[in-house]
């Protein structure tokens, strides 16, 4: 199954090119800011347009065994964990986090079981691609 999520959420991401090797994880310490590194595939879905974006999160939730005729409105939320957390609302009026793995696999869950299970709010970051995010932290001071 989490083969055919990351295949499904992989064609999805196949105009933006892909593969690679994974980036290693800087050391950081607690006076640095925390830097995002992704690896390719997630970085991918990050360069998506809109549309694109809300296809390539629509095939993974579909492929989760999900019914989903379309994504109405999709965007990036967080890092969480070493995957990139997207959330997306079907025209079921259902809204779901999909978490994206380096590896191009994803994990979908329902946006209402969020705070039961400890993680983070669907909640769209200020720039729904998540391109501000992209490894630039905000200067110190």
């Amino acid at each position: 199954m989490r083969k055919l999520i990351g295949m499904a959420l992989m064609s999805g991401l196949a105009a933006c090119g892909g593969g690679g090797e994974q980036q290693q994880q800087p050391a950081v310490t607690t006076n640095e800011p925390q830097i995002a590194i992704r690896s390719p595939e997630q970085d991918a879905l990050h360069n998506l347009s809109d549309m694109n974006r809300d296809i390539g999160l629509k095939r993974a939730i579909v492929a989760s065994g999900i019914r989903c005729q379309r994504v109405t409105r999709s965007g990036y939320v967080t890092e969480y964990n070493k995957l990139s957390m997207w959330t997306a609302n079907c025209d079921e009026r259902r809204d779901w986090a999909i978490f994206v793995g380096a590896d191009g696999s994803a994990q979908v869950r329902p946006c209402q079981d969020m705070k039961t299970l400890g993680l983070p709010e669907c909640k769209i970051a200020a720039d729904p691609s998540g391109r501000t995010a992209r490894g630039m932290a905000a200067p110190a001071g």
